[in-house]
């Protein structure tokens, strides 16, 4: 069986999860979620724990078991505790403001970059002289998180000769030593 697949869900106080015709849904004090599960997973929930089952123990079956109950899981916590994610802008000159869920990069081109954050997404940003600018958004779905994240890194991806870009809180970039003198 799969080690992550029949570990059991602990469902904390405060939070509803219902499923109805292969969807998932957890309801919390950070928002609601939903998720598509195939119906033949059975999903049992008892005593606030919530446990996936497989209906098979095929190739595909055995792939999807682990997946959903990471999803599910990731879906509970995010609508109890939530999920965070801070990235910072490493370079000369890089800045970053929002108004509302409209965010403004400068990232060393020659015009700002805009962009609309999904609703969903609570944004802040923080320009603190002396260190770098970095933008917080926390949200219940960590999929939709994580894209926006991803995205917003690829604006200005971390180079290995200087270190500048936009990187997650705590990434190490690999740096290279650049070219050597001549002789």
């Amino acid at each position: 069986m799969s080690r992550i697949g029949k570990a059991p869900i602990s469902i904390p106080a405060g939070v509803t999860v219902t499923v109805s015709a292969g969807v998932v849904t957890a309801k919390g004090p950070k928002g609601e979620v939903s998720e598509f599960i195939r119906p033949e997973f059975e999903i049992a929930q008892a005593e606030g724990v919530l446990t996936v089952n497989r209906p098979s123990d095929s190739k595909e079956h055995k792939a999807l078991h682990g997946l959903y109950r990471s999803i599910i899981n990731n879906m509970v916590v995010g609508v109890s505790t939530g999920h965070k994610v801070i990235q910072e802008l490493v370079g000369v000159g890089y800045k970053v403001s929002n108004q509302g869920n409209l965010v403004e990069f400068v990232v060393g081109y020659s015009h700002k970059i805009v962009m609309q954050i999904p609703s969903e997404i609570t944004v802040t940003t923080e320009m603190v002289k002396g260190k770098n600018p970095n933008i917080t958004m926390e949200c219940a779905d960590k999929q939709l998180l994580g894209q926006v994240a991803a995205k917003i890194r690829s604006f200005r991806k971390p180079e290995p000769y200087k270190g500048k870009g936009i990187r997650f809180a705590g990434e190490v970039v690999r740096r290279k030593a650049g070219k050597s003198a001549g002789k």
